[in-house]
């Protein structure tokens, strides 16, 4: 076997790889031996089937298996053994596989073009400086947090007269020309009526009655539905004025600050006071901020990488392959419409491939399931260490993990996911992090500046 790689340009090459029956016959020829013992064939006894007509039957199919075999496990081969930066797939030179005479010829040239990332290297002392921003939470956002609650985990409180997002309560009828007129109690939720309608129901009493049109106070069907009681497809239907009287005016009032209250938000027990329950709440929102704050960071640190760390790439070779393996799914106007969001990816790829390997970083086994182990506990609400919950939670995991329905594509996700943290996780520990405090509308405006890049 002869393999020469050329270089057209630092980011385009061939790989030419020449084959000789020395390469290939030998495993050919135990295959067809395999068949001969194997094939049922009508008027021989098994394993008695003449070599030559085994030759003549599967003899073609067995060589071109095997070369196909060799040549993938050599190109791959290659490749791992010379640390090439390729990227996107080798591409077959498809003129020249198809001018192969498979029946005559006993040597073989193939060639894949292949496209190369420019050589680079990660110098983290050579990047600039990282902010970590840490948000600031004082008093306004702890009290708009409490107020929010009170307002999520509200009561109620009846009231004299109706006002916006109040609910009323009483009767809607509708006189029918045919058949018997409409009747029935139900409540109207002003926060669903259409707001051309809404000064109808607005001001009105105990005891008063309005006539309205059902259709233009509730234009959507399932609103409609849920006003007036009936299915949706009978909703649809419903047309006409509509006579509704008040007996009843209901309007949310925010949770008091009680035992009640506390209970609900953080379950029984958790706080006693008001003191305790602002203190758990801040800690809460603290948790939140960091959250995103290291969401933020992230990207700042995957910003500063692919800024300061040039990479070229095979434009028009990556371009031609992403039309080739999406083969009808995107127009060239599509693949040039993504491709910038596609090179930032491998881009990306490339540099925390690099870093990894600079600081011999590896994923076993354990770390991906101790990771899928908490996505199950988070999903299913799983909480406790007992050896039976463990168990439970083990066997889903490792379910979720071995499930051939993707063919190891869940696998594959998380591995990538604990290889992507580990790989941050170093970053950070390389890169000059320089701490700033800022407050909620700040990091909100940072936030939005850095999405829109």
């Amino acid at each position: 076997m002869d393999i020469a790689l050329e270089k057209a340009s630092e980011t385009n090459a061939s790989l030419k790889i020449k084959l000789t029956p020395e390469d290939y016959k030998p495993e050919v020829d135990k295959k067809l031996k395999d068949y001969g013992r194997k094939v049922a064939m009508k008027g021989f006894r098994p394993g008695k089937v003449p070599a030559s007509l085994i030759q003549k039957m599967y003899g073609k199919s067995i060589l071109v298996d095997e070369i196909n075999n060799l040549l993938s496990r050599t190109v791959s081969s290659y490749i791992r053994d010379n640390k090439l930066q390729v990227v996107g797939d080798p591409i077959p030179n498809r003129e020249q596989a198809d001018a192969i005479d498979w029946d005559n010829q006993s040597e073989f040239e193939f060639k894949y073009d292949l496209g190369l990332a420019s050589d680079f290297e990660v110098y983290f002392d050579q990047l600039p400086a990282v902010p970590n921003y840490q948000i600031e939470a004082g008093d306004k956002e702890l009290n708009e947090t409490i107020e929010n609650l009170q307002n999520q985990f509200h009561g109620h409180e009846h009231a004299e007269e109706a006002a916006e997002g109040d609910m009323l309560y009483g009767e809607l009828t509708q006189e029918r020309a045919e058949g018997e007129p409409f009747s029935t109690k139900t409540a109207l939720p002003l926060n669903k009526v259409a707001e051309d309608a809404l000064p109808q129901f607005i001001g009105k009493k105990k005891g008063d009655t309005l006539t309205f049109d059902i259709q233009a106070a509730f234009p959507d069907e399932k609103d409609r539905a849920l006003a007036t009681g009936v299915k949706g497809e009978e909703a649809a239907e419903l047309q006409g004025e509509f006579t509704f009287t008040v007996e009843d005016i209901t309007r949310n009032k925010p949770g008091e600050l009680n035992q009640e209250f506390f209970d609900k938000v953080l379950g029984a027990g958790n706080v006693e006071n008001e003191e305790q329950f602002r203190t758990k709440v801040q800690e809460i929102i603290g948790g939140n901020y960091e959250r995103e704050a290291n969401t933020l960071l992230r990207f700042t640190i995957e910003k500063t990488l692919l800024e300061n760390i040039p990479i070229t790439l095979p434009d028009e070779f990556l371009k031609q392959w992403l039309l080739e393996v999406n083969e009808g799914k995107f127009t060239p106007e599509q693949v040039e419409e993504q491709y910038d969001d596609f090179t930032r990816s491998v881009k990306l790829q490339l540099i925390k491939n690099k870093i990894a390997e600079q600081a011999d970083i590896k994923v076993d086994f354990e770390e991906v399931m101790g990771v899928t182990r908490q996505m199950v506990r988070e999903q299913f609400g799983f909480y406790g260490d007992d050896s039976q919950m463990s168990e439970t939670i083990d066997r889903i995991a490792r379910n979720y993990l071995m499930d051939d329905k993707n063919n190891g594509q869940n696998y594959t996700n998380m591995f990538n996911r604990v290889y992507d943290d580990k790989v941050i996780e170093y970053a950070k520990t390389q890169l000059d992090i320089q701490p700033q405090t800022v407050t909620l509308e700040e990091f909100k405006e940072l936030a939005a500046a850095n999405n829109n890049r």
